[in-house]
């Protein structure tokens, strides 16, 4: 085993349990019902697991830099789903930062709104890897 599979198998592993935490804390303050006693909480968890997912995807690249003196030669559907992927994780990041921020002044359908759209940032992000892995 080259020390290149071992970094890429850690990275991997932040990057899945990023992901998790990016769907599974947004989904846990909505799921069976609103959970607004939590959101904070919960936030601080999405906004970390997004920021993880920040990191460990430009890890990726900067593995494969450093390893083999290249990013990763992606088809056009696979350069698709990483600009996807990378936009749902920016917008991701910044509308948690933004309910973080000024997020106990808003009205509780807004925070049930924000966990909804962190769900659906996070739904996308997941297909759009699914498509980034296969169409590389």
């Amino acid at each position: 085993m080259g020390p290149e599979n071992l970094a890429y198998a850690l990275i991997q592993v932040v990057h899945n349990f990023g992901a998790a935490a990016v769907l599974g804390g947004a989904a846990f303050a909505l799921w069976p019902a609103f959970r607004m006693e939590y959101g904070h909480a919960f936030a601080w968890l999405v906004f970390l697991a997004w920021g993880a997912q920040i990191a460990s995807g430009i890890a990726f690249g900067l593995t494969s830099f450093y390893y083999y003196g290249e990013t990763p030669d992606l088809s056009n559907i696979a350069m698709a789903a990483l600009a996807i992927k990378v936009a749902a994780a920016i917008s991701g990041f910044l509308l948690t930062g933004s309910y973080l921020v000024r997020g106990r002044e808003w009205p509780s359908l807004s925070v049930k709104h924000t966990f909804q759209g962190l769900a659906a940032l996070a739904a996308i992000a997941l297909t759009a890897a699914a498509f980034l892995r296969w169409f590389s």
